[in-house]
């Protein structure tokens, strides 16, 4: 049974974790395929509130598997903690499965992290500064240490050693900062290994025989896509490789293009993103501040206040063409019951002419001025609907409206954090 893969389309925070939780009922194996500790998902069930950054949603499953694939990059003590939370309030993570191939975050990733962006000045990305963006650096320029690499101590040191003399003239003759001790670091992560060992194999081959065994894999995507190093709006973009993009996911969890027949694009409602960079239909002033509090819309991972703005379907058309996406899962449109008169940008207006397509330029996006349709609200609680139908008649309108203009029907409609309240309008799985 093939695969499938569930996709951010915005700049992420759209709700995938929520829409994997849901599905994973479904699946056998849910696999985290791209980014790192940088992402992170808010999961609401019977058992509470909790906020991931690498275990996959579908832990709360016990009896199915969850992989951090190969296209992860791991910050150990980020990923004890986080098991040893979710062990604490109940979760079992017996089934938790950590790539061999992953590469690790490393003590100087983020302290480059943020002296580049401080480098940057005031054109810093905005990174969360957890060292994800050098530790893919590494990976690219072959600089990276990988979780295999842990279990052979002689290799390890070797490894280690070569790597920090070249990281330590990087802190001090660069960024003039004091160099990392290589003792430290070792016995640190001799310690990591010897809690994550257990967890570590060879995710791909379990993945390529759940799926000969005919199981069904739901990928897991991090962050979205228009953060894609490629596709997105360079260069405040992610640095993961492999993407943000479902083209992706295959390499990040080992297994062939061919394996996935399905691409979930997920979508917020309305529009939001972290960071710096251009959004052309970003509220400022008290309209925006209304929309982030009533979605209570600030960073898993930071904390940070999310920038809030209408749906823009230039930017979705976009990135459910790229990713070749069947239907999209709608979240958050409770949060849209009190407005009285919604918006919904249709097309740009860049250098006086009307654009329908996302520019390629980031200059061009961020000079981009929305061409809005105005809809009206529907001012009415729709956290208790369970059925289409049950919406309020402007909410289906909106919702109709929305697939019109991106070109993919809404599979499933949330209404609400928890794991039931959610319309579902097509199965998926």
């Amino acid at each position: 049974m093939p695969a499938v893969v569930v996709i951010g389309g915005q700049w992420g925070d759209e709700g995938k974790g929520r829409v994997v939780d849901l599905l994973a009922r479904k699946a056998s194996i849910v696999v985290r395929y791209s980014a790192g500790n940088n992402a992170g998902h808010t999961i609401v069930n019977r058992m509470g509130e909790f906020a991931l950054h690498l275990v996959p949603a579908g832990i709360f499953y016990p009896e199915k598997t969850s992989i951090i694939g190969n296209g992860v990059v791991i910050d150990p003590a980020v990923l004890i903690e986080e098991i040893t939370k979710l062990e604490t309030r109940g979760v079992s993570t017996e089934r938790l499965r950590v790539s061999d191939r992953a590469h690790l975050v490393m003590p100087w990733h983020p302290i480059i992290d943020h002296a580049d962006e401080a480098m940057r000045g005031a054109q810093a990305v905005g990174t969360t500064g957890k060292g994800v963006g050098p530790a893919f650096t590494d990976k690219v320029a072959r600089w990276g240490i990988r979780m295999s690499e842990l279990a052979d101590p002689e290799g390890f040191a070797e490894r280690l050693r070569m790597v920090l003399d070249y990281k330590n003239q990087v802190l001090t003759k660069l960024y003039d900062l004091p160099p990392l001790d290589f003792d430290e670091i070792f016995e640190s992560y001799r310690g990591h290994w010897a809690r994550l060992a257990p967890y570590v194999t060879d995710t791909s081959v379990i993945c390529q025989q759940a799926l000969h065994d005919g199981q069904r894999i739901l990928l897991e995507g991090a962050q979205g896509s228009l953060l894609d190093l490629d596709s997105g709006t360079y260069d405040y973009v992610t640095s993961s490789v492999p993407t943000s993009m479902a083209a992706g996911a295959a390499i990040g969890a080992g297994i062939a293009p061919a394996d996935i027949d399905r691409v979930i694009g997920v979508y917020k409602a309305y529009q939001t993103r972290v960071g710096n960079g251009p959004m052309p239909t970003e509220l400022q002033g008290a309209e925006g501040d209304r929309l982030r509090e009533a979605g209570r819309e600030y960073g898993t991972t930071t904390g940070r206040p999310r920038r809030c703005g209408w749906f823009d379907s230039v930017a979705a058309r976009y990135t459910i063409r790229l990713n070749g996406c069947q239907s999209i899962s709608l979240t958050r449109l409770d949060v849209l019951d009190e407005f009285d008169l919604l918006k919904v940008c249709v097309a740009y207006m860049v250098d006086g002419r009307r654009v329908d397509t996302f520019p390629s330029s980031s200059a061009a996006v961020a000079s981009a001025q929305p061409v809005y349709e105005e809809l009206p609200g529907w001012q009415t609680d729709t956290s208790h609907c369970r059925n289409f139908d049950d919406l309020p008649a402007n909410a289906q309108t909106y919702v109709r409206r929305i697939e019109e203009l991106i070109g993919a029907p809404a599979a499933l409609v949330s209404v609400g954090p928890e794991r039931d309240q959610a319309i579902i309008v097509d199965p998926i799985l």
